[in-house]
This record gives structure tokens, sequence and C-alpha cells, in this order.
């Protein structure tokens, strides 16, 4: 039988904007619960959830890190993310197999971007939120305005259950449910104290927001709240425990993660109210439609996440959506139809891996060396259900990728190979106009971080190089010319000669008319003419690719001795040649559909920065995901969006985002077209 049953586990996401103090909150838990035997620190590099050398190097969090306590035999399983908008995906990750997160805020800095990017985050994941108000020993913290911007940003459903009434070396703390006060020492241990009277005010302020929320739950308790009664602390800890999952509930609590103030309440408030992994009491399939989550039926797991170790191997980490996973068991991958034996299963403490026997339903865990399975599969013992996968942001974000030696080039297809198992957010190109190897990623830190990783775990070292536009040509005009090429060496010689007219096509390649009559060229060397402007048309009068262009060879001549196949690809070089000497060739450039989505207030920041940028707005509508965001579709040239996500997310502190779909070619302006080829030839 597993160590814990199902109604033993808590999952609970870490989310909140950079520096907030989510792994330090995840740090001070571990020490509190004895899951370690010291109190890791940032600056130190010694924390159990920042463990990658890469987190070490730049001392903030990269990837969706578990790590298991226990606290009141109850197993919580926390899942310690990224702040910063690079790593959005780690947290989209997080909150699929999350049942509840905990939203840190800087109790100095108030709701950031991130927070509110944090709330929407889980709202989507459709997972029951709380609040912790971190960095309490800070003087410049004032918990009654964080409190109220909390309250006015994300509605009346947050509500205070942990407060402050005293900072400093006193720092006392009281838990509104019970009304109890605790002083912490500078150990960050907690004893209760009596109430002062100053204290007992402002409790009772904050009290009554808590028992009109709490009152909310039930016919019950709205009843005694408007008769003035009190609430029991079994019926109020009930009455937050329901209210939490219904999501009529945001509790918030208060403390610093470093001095371990308020993370007994936390891990209380965690095993006593948070919800179980049943409580949700459906998954949903790919289609959307529901799942029961059955913990007596044969097991299935999802695939949350994989990570490429260079020394592990391939690490599948999971959550057992349904029945217990026992070691040893093969299941059935529903994408490949490969079978996989669960050979060794671990539960993780950051990089620590503890090797157990069996997992109940809801629990997270991992296996190393599944050679067929991915992230966002599905593998079951029996059945056909495919869980619902986590959707990732598409990445925009490109640079080309140098090798920086011939040894660094024959290993990194396969490094990077595995580094594209690892993060769904990372797309690679090799494209075939400009022979570059393209990376896309979600800005700029994060392939900056890809480049370390791609270093440190296979030690292939590559530059990041600006991506190379894929430019093309076409004529302009009509014209009528002829390409004769003759050589005599003595014995037969070469002679090809052809007069074609060309003109600008209307489909993307070569449009070839044979217009000959009277045999002038010969039909067994037509195709040779066709293939020779084809070959001819890999470069235009700049260097880029000719595309839409019309031949009609009319007229020509032969030698019945001396013509050959070769002669007649020669000579249709040359009237290709002469083609563009008097057909006025132009650039082409890659254009597109933009779809920029922002709050109102920047609706015309974006579409000033979209005339900068020789974009056409083309329409606007209002966002129907979220209030007070319209959406701009703007047609604009590829080339002036290649720092577009650096740029957006600075004109919109990241709250805005874009899709783009690369719809054709365009004509590329005189004065941007004389820029584009003397760049070339520098």
């Amino acid at each position: 039988m597993a160590d814990f049953n199902t109604k033993q586990i808590r999952n609970l996401a870490l989310l909140g904007h950079g520096g907030s103090g989510k792994t330090s909150l995840a740090e001070a838990m571990l020490f509190a619960t004895g899951g370690t035997d010291r109190l890791g620190n940032i600056t130190q590099g010694n924390t159990v959830c920042d463990y990658d050398a890469e987190e070490k190097a730049r001392g903030f969090t990269l990837s969706a890190t578990p790590a298991y306590m226990t606290w009141k035999d109850t197993k919580i399983n926390v899942l310690d993310t990224p702040g910063f908008l690079d790593f959005a995906g780690e947290v989209k990750q997080a909150v699929r197999v999350a049942d509840a997160a905990v939203i840190c805020v800087d109790g100095k800095a108030g709701v950031e971007v991130g927070t509110e990017l944090a709330w929407d985050a889980a709202c989507i994941a459709g997972i029951p939120k709380a609040f912790f108000i971190n960095k309490c020993d800070d003087p410049e913290t004032k918990f009654a305005r964080v409190f109220h911007q909390i309250h006015a940003t994300f509605g009346v459903s947050v509500c205070p259950v942990f407060i402050p009434v005293e900072t400093g070396k006193d720092v006392t703390m009281i838990d509104l449910i019970d009304m109890q006060a605790f002083k912490y020492d500078e150990k960050g241990k907690r004893q209760s104290v009596p109430m002062k009277i100053n204290w007992e005010q402002t409790a009772h302020d904050y009290k009554d927001a808590l028992n009109e929320a709490l009152a909310g739950t039930s016919d019950e308790l709205m009843e005694k709240y408007f008769e003035g009664e009190s609430f029991t602390k079994e019926e109020a800890e009930e009455a937050l425990h329901n209210g939490i999952i219904q999501g009529t509930i945001v509790p918030v609590y208060c403390g610093s993660a470093t001095n371990m103030w308020g993370v007994v309440a936390m891990l209380d408030a965690i095993a006593g109210s948070f919800p179980r992994p049943t409580a949700r009491k459906v998954e949903k399939d790919m289609g959307g439609k529901p799942v029961a989550i059955d913990v007596e039926g044969d097991p299935a797991i999802f695939v949350y996440k994989t990570i490429a170790d260079p020394f592990v191997g391939k690490m599948t980490f999971f959550k057992v959506m349904t029945g217990v996973l026992r070691r040893d068991m093969v299941l059935r991958n529903i994408r490949t139809g490969a079978t996989e034996k669960m050979a060794h299963i671990y539960i993780m403490k950051g990089k620590e891996q503890i090797e157990v026997e069996e997992l109940a339903c809801g629990d997270l865990g991992m296996i190393a060396k599944l050679a067929n399975t991915n992230t966002n599969d599905t593998l079951r013992l029996s059945g056909d259900t495919v869980y619902a996968p986590t959707k990732y942001a598409t990445p925009y974000m490109c640079k080309g990728i140098t090798p920086e030696t011939a040894k660094d080039e024959s290993k990194i297809s396969q490094a990077i190979a595995k580094m594209l198992e690892e993060d769904m957010t990372l797309r690679y190109e090799n494209n075939p106009e400009t022979k570059q190897m393209l990376i896309y990623g979600i800005g700029d830190m994060h392939l900056s971080v890809l480049a370390a990783k791609l270093k440190s775990r296979f030690g292939t070292n590559i530059k990041l190089d600006e991506p190379k536009i894929a430019y093309r040509e076409t004529i302009t005009k009509k014209c009528d010319v002829e390409g004769k090429h003759k050589k005599q060496n003595g014995g037969s010689g070469q002679y090809g000669h052809v007069k074609i007219r060309f003109a600008p096509g209307e489909d993307e390649g070569l449009t070839f008319v044979d217009a000959t009559v009277g045999g002038s060229v010969p039909k067994n060397f037509i195709p040779a003419v066709q293939k020779g402007l084809e070959d001819a048309m890999a470069k235009g009068a700049v260097g880029f690719p000719l595309v839409r262009l019309k031949a009609e060879l009319y007229d020509g001549s032969f030698h019945a001795v001396d013509s050959d196949e070769m002669s007649f690809k020669t000579a249709a070089n040359l009237a290709y040649k002469k083609c563009l000497e008097q057909s006025a060739p132009v650039l082409l450039e890659p254009v597109g559909d933009l779809e920029v989505t922002v709050p109102d207030a920047l609706v015309g920041d974006v579409m000033g920065d979209m005339n900068k940028r020789r974009g056409s707005v083309m329409g606007m509508n209002p966002y129907e995901g979220k209030v007070g965001y319209t959406t701009i579709q703007v047609q604009v040239p590829k080339s002036e969006i290649a720092d577009y996500p650096i740029s957006l997310r600075a004109m919109s502190q990241g709250r805005g985002w874009f899709e783009f779909v690369e719809t054709g070619y365009d004509q590329v302006p005189a004065n941007v077209a004389s820029k584009v080829i003397a760049a070339l030839q520098q």
C-alpha cells in the first residue's frame, strides 16, 4: 500500500512575480516540516529547488521543480515555478497537475504584473488560489495597503486569514480563524501570546470580511452570520475548506519566508483546508470531455514534464490520474502504442530521488529512461482515453545558431533534439532558403539559458546570431530576349539558341509555355530550356531566389551535330540574365497577419508602434477572453517584428501577447530595399 493515500495528498503550485519569494517559501516549508536540516538560501546557492547550475549562477528559478514534504500526516507536493515571463511554459506545466496555487506577493512591491499573470494562469487551469504576502520583515511592507490592493484587483472573494499586528523585533501575527496571536523570535519559532486590546480591534476589522466570506459557503452559516452569532473553529475551518474548493474564498496569509514567519500557519492551512486531488472529481480528455477520477480504477498517468539529464538520462515527471501505480507495472502509451515498464518509481525533492514501491491516485512522481514517452503523453493499463495536454505559448523570439567548432557542429543536432523534448516552448528550424539553423523561444533570456544548457549539459558551444530574412525577387516588366550559346573547340562543339518572352507570373514558381512552331527548337531540348530557367531562378539580380516568373519560348535554332541539352540549358540561362537586366526586378519580403492583444489603454501605443514597423492595421475587436483587453489585427513584414516579443513585453509590462502567421510575400519599399542590398554587399 502507498505510504500516503489520495486523501492525504496536496499538490501545490507556487506562483508569483519574479523575486516575490516563491523559492524561499518552498525552502521554509521544507525546513519547517523536517524535509531539510538547514534553511536554504538563494544567494548562497544551496536551495533544494534551485539546484540546476544555471539557476545557481543566475540566482533565480528557471524550471518548475517538485519537492515533497510531510506535515500532520499529509504529503504536500510543492511545485516551485519561475517568475520570469520567458519561462511561462514551466508555470503551465505546474498548474496543469497542481490542485491549488499559492500566489506569492512581495509585501513591499504589492501587486505586480507577475501577480496578475499568476492569477490568470490559475484561473485558466481552474484550480483554487490563495495569497501569501511575503517579506513582512521589510520595514516598508504595509500589509493593509497590499491586502486592499489584492482585494481591489482580484475581487471580493479575497479575504484575510492570517494577519500581522506588530512588526520589527516584536513581530506578532493573528490567526483569524481561532483569533489566536503568535509572537515570533529571531529564529522564526512562534509561541502563543495573549491578545492585546489594540490587536483585537485590528483583528475584528479583518475578521468581519472573513466571516462574511465564510457565511457564503452554506445557508446555515449565513443564517448564523445575520443573527450575529459567532462561528466555531470547526465550522470556520470547514467553511474555509469548502470556500477554497468552490472558488468563493481566496484566503490571504502573510509572513516572511526567510525568517520562517507565518510558514507553520501556511502549512496548517494547506494540510487542513486545501483541496485533495479528488476535489475536482473529473479531469478532461483531449476533446474537453470530463473523465472521472477513479481512485480504485486501473492506473493511468499523465506526463507533465521531461528533463534531459546527461547523467540520469531522460527523466519523465508524471501525475497518477487514476488508480494506484505500482513498481514493475507495464503501461501502454496511447500516443505511440508502445509499452513502458515502470521499473523504478521515484518521488522528488529537488534533485534528490527517493524510490518508492507505489504511488496513490493524485500523487506526483518520476520515472527515468522511458525512451518512447514525452511531455503530454498519457500512459494507461487499460482503455484509450487521452488526457488534455498542456497548451504552451507559440515561441516567436528567433535567433540563428552557429556552432563554434566542427566538433560542436557534429553534436548540435542531438543536443538540441533533447532540449526540444524537455522544453515545449522551443522550436527548431533548418531554413533551406537562408541555409541557417534557427531556434525560436519565448524571449532573449530563454534562448540565452538554452545556449548555456547546451554547453553545460552536452558540451556543445553555440553562438546566437541575428536571423536572416528569406527575401525573394520578382520582375515587374515584360521583355523579349534571346540567348545564344555557341562554342567550338575543334571537333564537336556546343550550340543552343532560344528566344523567350518573359513576364510577371501568377504562380509562385516558373510558368513555362512552349510556343515554338516548325521545330525551331527540337522537342527533346525543350525540357532542358525549362530546367535551365528553373535552375537560374535560384538567384535573382541581387542574389535571392526569383519567383512568379512566366516564360514563353517562341523561337530559336539548333545545330544538327553540336546541339545538346546542356547547350540549351546554357542558352536559357543567358536569356534569363538579360531578362533581369530589362524587367526591373524588385525585392519581396515575407509578410504575415499579426494579432496583438493588450489592455485597452495601450491600443494607441501599439498602433503607433506598428506604423513605425510598416504595419497596416486591418481592424480591432474586444478580446472575449478577458475584460478590458483589445485584439488588434495588423499586416506587417516579418523583418519588422524580429524583436517584437521584447518590445511588446516592455510596452505592456508583460500584459500583452501576440500571434503571427506568415501569409505570403510583398514588395519591399525602395528605401528599405536599398539598405538590404547594401548590407548584403558588405
